[in-house]
């Protein structure tokens, strides 16, 4: 072990941002792959859903509110609902299955791994929730229930920004921002399912449970037909929206009883070497991606974004505290959060930005973290109820917070991609002297 100038035990330095392992390179393929695409066909549900609500309100929202399913099975919900509590409960899954294979085979799976995002992401969960807080109790007419709205990003747009204008920023920068989203979504699920659960039927949540606990074991045993699983997952689903816990939750649990190790999608079958290398969560998260990206969020986004918007609505919103402390917790509390915890991380542990990065280039991922969409928008309905003054306010709120910070934080690693590439074609170049990108020739890397 190094010793200190005193001749004491001096602990190594630990560098944040450095190589990423096997499975969390291809944890960040996965998701770069379909959530570029994803994050664009979310933009265009919620165009459309400005563009349907103010050229056609009364059509919006005699679609919205079409109700369909069986009454006596307490499932006669109108389309937003299902959108928001069904569909959903599929990008629920796919952020499950993200978590499992993150704490199993990638970066959460090492407490010296995990610290920086998980710090990270509490941080950027908690200064946005005081703000918000502070504004809803000074200012007239507050609605402090609104505390959680403003603390969730959302990864597709803030994969799609990233891979707009992130060229040349470090995979490891990147893989952090991803890390930092599943964490930050895990810490939201907590909050829905607790924040937001009056009253609880236990028989029907035990239902659910058991019927998530078969659904695992079926999948340990090597079951794969899905004329058992899709009815497990099913009855998760309902009997958890009958018990009064909100059923986006079952697809979170569902998602957790998915086999993560590399092999286990053969284990109990038939072994082949097309799936030796890949796990059944990995198959799982390939197959339903998709579903989710591409159907389910921007459907949920059609529902949930429709707001009437003129002059008057405009200055109503942005005179309600909801509303301004929605906009203010994400676009200046996520950068402080994340920045400061990251900050707090470096001088309290010994840990370091890796060579070339700095402190601009963790801004930057604060401030895309201040894109906080589909999970903003499903806690505003919960926290204020669909349709009312509150969720408008908070729902124009988010839609303009997740602009600005898209904009900024977009420009921001743009400017740092041009410097991180202008670095390496420098070091490729042999520049005497340099045997990596110069840390010491930016003002804002790390020393």
């Amino acid at each position: 072990m190094p010793t200190s100038p005193s001749g004491s035990p001096q602990r190594p330095t630990r560098t944040l941002f450095s190589a990423l392992s096997k499975g969390s390179e291809r944890n960040l393929a996965d998701t770069l792959r379909d959530e570029r695409t994803g994050g664009l066909l979310l933009l265009a549900g919620a165009v459309a859903a400005l563009l349907w609500a103010n050229l056609a309100p009364d059509s919006y929202r005699a679609v919205s509110g079409t109700v369909v399913g069986p009454a006596a099975l307490h499932l006669d919900l109108d389309l937003a609902h299902w959108a928001a509590d069904g569909l959903l409960a599929i990008f629920f899954f796919v952020v499950g299955l993200e978590l499992k294979r993150e704490i199993v085979v990638g970066e959460l799976r090492h407490v010296a791994t995990a610290a920086l995002p998980a710090a990270a992401a509490v941080g950027g969960m908690v200064v946005p929730a005081a703000i918000y807080l502070v504004v809803n109790t000074t200012m007239a007419g507050g609605a402090p229930q609104g505390w959680a709205v403003p603390t969730a990003t959302d990864i597709a747009f803030a994969v799609g920004v990233l891979a707009i204008v992130g060229r040349g920023i470090p995979v490891a920068l990147r893989a952090f921002l991803l890390t930092l989203a599943v964490v930050d979504d895990l810490l939201a699920i907590v909050i829905i399912a607790v924040g937001f659960t009056d009253t609880v039927t236990i028989g029907l949540l035990v239902g659910s449970l058991a019927c998530v606990a078969v659904f695992g074991l079926a999948l340990r045993r090597g079951v794969r037909t899905p004329f058992l699983l899709v009815p497990l997952a099913l009855a998760s689903w309902a009997l958890l929206h009958a018990s009064g816990v909100h059923a986006t939750i079952a697809g979170v649990l569902l998602g957790f009883t998915v086999p993560a190790l590399p092999g286990s999608a053969s284990r109990g079958a038939s072994t082949t070497d097309e799936h030796a290398d890949h796990s059944l969560a990995e198959r799982y998260e390939h197959l339903w991606r998709p579903v989710s990206a591409g159907f389910a969020v921007p459907v949920f986004a059609l529902f949930a974004a429709g707001v009437t918007v003129d002059l008057t609505t405009i200055g109503a919103t942005f005179a309600d505290p909801v509303a301004l402390g929605v906009v203010l917790g994400l676009v200046l509390g996520k950068p402080l959060g994340i920045t400061l915890a990251t900050v707090l991380v470096a001088r309290f542990t010994r840990a370091r930005l890796a060579p070339g990065l700095g402190w601009w280039d963790v801004v930057g991922v604060g401030l895309l973290g201040g894109i906080g969409f589909t999970v903003s928008l499903l806690v505003a309905t919960l926290a204020f109820g669909a349709g009312s003054v509150h969720d408008e306010h908070a729902v124009v709120g988010v839609l303009a917070a997740s602009l600005l910070a898209a904009l900024v934080g977009g420009a921001v690693l743009s400017w740092r991609g041009r410097v991180h590439t202008a670095r390496t074609a420098t070091a490729l170049r042999g520049t005497p002297g340099t045997d990596g990108p110069p840390a010491d020739r930016d003002p804002g890397a790390t020393r």
